[in-house]
């Protein structure tokens, strides 16, 4: 079931770089299909929020036309099929937020603009985010490079091309993100968001663990200051108890949404949830693997713990 949100605008001191967006009546011709949906339940009766934003499987022809990758390169970027590992969520009364853009073409988990200047012909605007060590790394919101290292353009980029794909895809990402933290919020009390996303098995080369062979599941609340420790305690308690090897903030201890959202003292805990792409499917073909069913089977349980979350443990201090 579809949950349709009225949301108001991004306040400045919330997206203070969106402030800088304007509307000009051209996402429906940047975007013209939707850009996310909510998978929601009948009535929400938990206080948390799942979202996938790096399952998003649309790759605009203008995009694939400007890339010097074919798209299974491109398509290894993607957090595949996590959408469907979590998609239990709304039957266990929580709403679940898709992104359907590629996370090549936009990346919802960074800031609004954060960008690489020798990406662009153009000089960019002194409000743009140009010295982040995710624009250091290439993969600022409008990324340079896959997660291979490979250069995903044939040739420079426009400022404004960026602005019109963030218009069309980031921003009304987040706007339905923040309309369903605030809205759980106000009706529990508190909110658990989980951000759900899958990494590849082995640390690439714009890894912080290149080479490395990583564990099952890692957890990321930004070192205990975006989520209640008893929350990340218990949800490391229930993947260990199913025989998953988990690791905490090592090598990801959160993106944008975590440390940008979590705040435990207001009522809004956010935790991280990375998956070993190589329990589910075939990295190098982005094909689904054997595991996935009953990986997705695991993180169901997983699910069915994670809403016993005793709203007291959310709540503003």
């Amino acid at each position: 079931m579809r949950l349709e949100i009225a949301v108001a605008p991004p306040k400045d001191d919330t997206f203070p770089d969106t402030a800088h967006i304007v509307r000009n009546g051209d996402r429906a011709a940047v975007a013209p299909w939707e850009p996310c949906d909510v998978q929601a339940p009948a009535e929400q009766t938990v206080p948390l929020v799942f979202a996938s934003p790096h399952s998003g499987r649309v790759y605009p022809p203008d995009f694939i036309a400007a890339s010097r990758l074919d798209p299974v390169r491109l398509r290894r970027s993607e957090d595949a099929f996590v959408d469907e590992i979590f998609a239990a969520a709304p039957a266990h009364g929580a709403p679940l937020l898709r992104a359907h853009f590629a996370r090549a073409y936009v990346d919802p988990n960074r800031e609004a603009f954060e960008l690489d200047p020798a990406m662009f012909a153009d000089a960019l605007p002194d409000y743009v985010n140009t010295t982040s060590v995710r624009v250091a790394a290439g993969l600022g919101t409008i990324a340079k490079v896959v997660t291979s290292g490979e250069e995903i353009y044939r040739t420079s980029l426009r400022f404004e091309d960026a602005r019109r794909r963030i218009e069309a895809c980031y921003v009304p990402y987040h706007e339905t993100l923040r309309g369903l933290l605030e809205a759980t919020r106000r009706r529990f009390g508190g909110c658990l968001l989980i951000d759900c996303h899958s990494m590849p098995s082995v640390g690439g080369p714009m890894d912080a663990d290149p080479g490395h062979r990583r564990v099952d599941v890692v957890l990321g609340d930004c070192h205990g200051t975006a989520c209640a420790p008893a929350v990340t305690d218990m949800v490391e308690r229930e993947l260990k108890a199913m025989r998953f090897a988990v690791a905490r903030n090592d090598p990801y201890a959160g993106g944008f949404t975590t440390r940008h959202y979590g705040a435990p003292k207001d009522g809004v805990h956010v935790l991280q949830i990375e998956i070993n792409r190589a329990r589910y499917m075939d990295e190098a073909t982005v094909a689904r693997g054997a595991g996935l069913p009953s990986l997705a089977r695991r993180i169901t349980r997983l699910i069915k713990a994670m809403v016993r979350v005793d709203p007291k443990t959310l709540a503003a201090a």
